[in-house]
């Protein structure tokens, strides 16, 4: 009798412990539905799925739906999707009800949120700069698995559509300088000089992906370029990815000041970070000169100007200081089919592997990289940042989705 009383009291102690979980099953390859809306914002001209796209996913033996009239501002047709094997949808909201994915490059606005179906799961951008706290919170009340392609990462870490976007901006912003430099519009003088007159002065600051293909871009027509960072093993890398030696300097506000006021383009892409030291004051850009042009490529981060101010594609510049400001947040939609293309290229290969590990939650439990992206699932905040920005309680994914190692 002793000795059952000892294994009774030794089980019922068993119950107390904490009992560990079952990891779920991997079920083998499952069948995608995804949807492609078009995006209701004018200035927005990109699409993430081309058309070849769509038909290597079909092909795949899954579903894609895309709303008439979706890729005709980076010039693909609905007849091109359809014969790719996608479903023509004619309505909105009919994209949202029916679509298992949604996958579209801006955030989602309030009345799209409401057509989406709870459980459902959102590939978009985020756009921290125009983030709002009722966001977060009409995603969580549907039990949204909301994903951020910006914070995607690859295997060596790096997060490939920002690169991609930024490479895009880099060779993009000469060509939108260019257009600046004209008689009709400021200066009047031609990128980069011709034989007998000096070369245009580029300035660039930021020694990341922008400044990168800027510097090249500016170089390869013959511009005077300079480039200022406040990292110098950045304006290091910088210097052996182009392969030729060029001005760099740290940031300081003497060095900056003197080469401001004699630049005729200068390219912001340095993102703004806490405490940071220098950052280009109202009084600086007064002392540039008249008709200099500004792109301020970070102004979706906060922007590097202090005189910069937000504008779009219909209405990309403003004067202030007799300087011409150019602040387009998506300067990559401004080559929609080109930007398109890239996108595609990104997201076809991810779609492929959520499909093949058995959909969303099992690409979040063994991708880490995926994984990373999640700022919101199942009514739960899962990102710190925008928790702490917000002032709101948020969960840990891992805790929510055990990983499988």
């Amino acid at each position: 009798m002793k000795i059952k009383t000892e294994v009774n009291i030794l089980a019922t102690e068993q119950l107390l412990y904490p009992q560990e979980q079952l990891l779920k099953i991997r079920k083998g390859q499952c069948q995608l539905s995804i949807g492609l809306p078009k995006e209701t914002e004018d200035i927005e001209n990109r699409i993430c799925l081309t058309p070849e796209a769509v038909a290597v996913i079909v092909n795949n033996g899954h579903q894609v739906c895309v709303e008439t009239n979706a890729g005709s501002k980076a010039k693909f047709s609905d007849r091109e999707y359809s014969e790719a094997g996608a479903k023509i949808v004619y309505s909105h909201e009919e994209i949202f009800t029916q679509s298992d994915i949604i996958l579209k490059v801006d955030p989602p606005t309030p009345e799209e949120i409401q057509m989406l179906k709870p459980g459902r799961t959102i590939i978009s951008a985020l756009q921290m700069a125009k983030l709002q706290t009722d966001y977060c919170k009409e995603l969580n009340k549907k039990k949204i698995t909301a994903i951020a392609y910006e914070f995607l990462e690859d295997k060596a870490g790096g997060k490939p559509v920002v690169k991609s976007m930024s490479e895009i901006a880099g060779s993009a912003v000469l060509l939108i300088a260019a257009e600046y430099l004209t008689t009709h519009n400021g200066l009047g003088v031609v990128l980069g000089g011709v034989t007998g007159v000096p070369p245009s002065k580029v300035v660039i600051l930021g020694a990341g992906t922008v400044a990168e293909f800027a510097a090249r871009t500016a170089l390869g027509l013959g511009a005077e370029v300079k480039v200022f960072d406040q990292h110098l093993y950045r304006l290091r890398r910088l210097k052996h990815n182009l392969g030729m030696q060029l001005y760099t300097s740290a940031l300081d506000n003497a060095t900056l000041r003197k080469e401001l006021s004699t630049a005729d383009i200068v390219i912001g892409s340095l993102r703004p970070e806490e405490g940071a030291s220098c950052i280009v004051t109202e009084e600086m850009v007064s002392e540039m000169k008249p008709n200099a042009v500004i792109i301020d490529v970070s102004i979706d981060q906060g922007g590097t100007f202090e005189t910069s101010v937000i504008t779009n594609h219909l209405q990309p510049i403003f004067k202030k200081f007799d300087v011409i400001h150019y602040c387009v947040p998506n300067i990559p939609s401004r080559v929609a089919r080109t930007a398109s293309i890239s996108l595609s290229n990104i997201f076809t290969p991810i779609l492929l592997q959520i499909a093949e590990l058995g959909g969303i939650e099992d690409m979040i439990r063994q991708k880490e990289w995926f994984m990373n992206g999640v700022y919101s699932y199942k009514g739960h905040l899962t990102n710190s940042v925008i928790a702490k920005r917000f002032q709101e309680s948020y969960k840990d994914i891992n805790l929510l989705i055990p990983r499988a190692f």
